[in-house]
């Protein structure tokens, strides 16, 4: 007989009318207020961003996992949900505008899309400079558009507000209209958050932001802005383990930082033991690793301690012996001859596989993917790949890069979700049969 797991979340999620509009600042605000306030907050991104979750756990103290209904399906998003019973509130931080998604309008991976999956609430950001009457079309167009979907906006967030009086005005507008309250404000001198090429700076790179004078919530209006709901969800059913017994090497520093925590739990779960190693501190490999993963970040930003690492006699080894490895993005990077910073200078890597990447202003690949193989993940890079002769595809997305196969390494710009395909993921990481 299947038994439901029954629990009850509070929360919000916290969405944005547009990129840019200030909701990680408001998150990030809002999670440090509550925190402030005593408040247990279980935080949450939208999205198959790595770097908002980094500030999410720098100021709650706790994890945060991604959600994503295009690379997880519900049941998986509502189990992570209902996994935090255990805080007084859930914020989930949207992704992009409310509405955008992989396609149409509030589709799949879309905040909407989530919001509809887990029947919380809706918080709108709004960026409120040179604005006051014009708060309410945009609210109530929002708002309708939202409710043919079932989604509720409860509340608004105002950003970049130019005094207590701007404030004022905003909320009255809002309420005579009968729009969802102002639940709170921010001063348009809120401190910014550092931002890089592939979004915001490492939270242990820079100074954490004190939101607490510019911030100004009405405690009742969030609190009511809120919503309770009961998940009935069955146990995901019990995978074999998969990888027990298994060594996976693990690349962990600034140059490889863009993890998943879910990956790294679904490992676990397979029965994986994780050894963590630096190439920028020049770690060897264990000789006594079965698998690598070369997970991706920033190594563009390291070239020269990177181009001198010990790291590389043994990760040549490892790939020469035929044993499995994963490389993604920046962690493909490694493995080529060099990298070519934004400034123009060429830094050797470890020249296991024959290519070169060069960094870019622009943005040169973005996106959802999905292999043929039922693997699912996500494509975001500033630089491009050369090659001097056509290598095997390590992949076979419909669309972006199908990457560099050699033996049994697999490497390309894509980041993968391991949950969305245990069997195939298994398999890249030697998996007996």
């Amino acid at each position: 007989m299947e038994i439901n797991t029954q629990n009850t979340v509070k929360g919000i999620v916290l969405a944005g009318v547009q990129s840019g509009c200030g909701k990680t600042t408001a998150a990030l605000a809002l999670m440090q207020f509550l925190r402030a306030q005593e408040i247990a907050i279980a935080p949450f991104k939208a999205g198959p961003d790595f770097l908002d979750p980094l500030w999410h756990q720098a100021v709650t103290g706790r994890i945060s996992y991604n959600l994503d209904t295009q690379m997880m399906d519900e049941q998986h998003c509502l189990q992570r949900l209902a996994g935090a019973n255990d805080v007084d509130l859930v914020i989930i931080e949207g992704v992009m505008g409310l509405f955008d998604g992989r396609n149409g309008v509030g589709g799949k991976g879309s905040t909407l899309d989530l919001a509809h999956t887990t029947k919380l609430h809706v918080i709108l950001t709004v960026d409120a400079k040179g604005m006051s009457g014009s708060i309410v079309p945009l609210v109530a167009g929002f708002q309708a558009e939202a409710a043919k979907n079932g989604v509720t906006i409860s509340g608004v967030i105002a950003n970049r507000v130019g005094s207590e009086h701007h404030a004022k005005l905003l909320s009255n507008n809002l309420t005579k209209h009968h729009m969802p309250p102002l639940v709170a404000w921010i001063e348009k001198n809120a401190p910014a958050l550092p931002e890089r090429h592939l979004g915001l700076k490492m939270p242990d790179e820079t100074d954490i932001p004190d939101f607490s004078n510019v911030l100004h919530v009405n405690m009742e209006q969030l609190l009511n802005a809120c919503s309770e709901i009961t998940t009935h969800v069955a146990p995901l059913p019990k995978e074999s383990s998969r990888l027990n017994g298994h060594t996976i090497a693990i690349a962990k520093d600034a140059a490889c930082c863009f993890i998943y925590q879910a990956n790294l739990d679904w490992l676990k779960d397979q029965g994986a033991n994780l050894h963590f190693f630096s190439p920028i501190k020049g770690e060897a490999v264990p000789t006594t690793a079965d698998a690598i993963w070369l997970p991706g970040g920033y190594p563009e930003l390291h070239g020269e301690t990177l181009s001198a690492s010990t790291t590389w006699p043994s990760l040549r080894d490892h790939i020469e012996a035929g044993k499995p490895l994963l490389a993604e993005c920046g962690g493909m990077m490694l493995l080529g001859e060099q990298i070519i910073d934004h400034q123009g200078k060429g830094w050797p890597m470890c020249g296991a596989l024959p290519f070169t990447t060069q960094m870019q202003q622009r943005l040169a690949g973005l996106g959802y993917r999905d292999d043929k193989s039922g693997a699912r993940g996500h494509e975001f890079h500033h630089s491009t790949r050369t090659a001097d002769c056509e290598p095997s595809p390590a992949f076979t997305p419909s669309r972006g890069d199908r990457g560099i196969s050699y033996k049994q390494t697999r490497s390309s710009y894509i980041h993968w979700w391991f949950p969305a395909a245990p069997a195939v993921t298994a398999d890249w990481f030697g998996a007996a049969a």
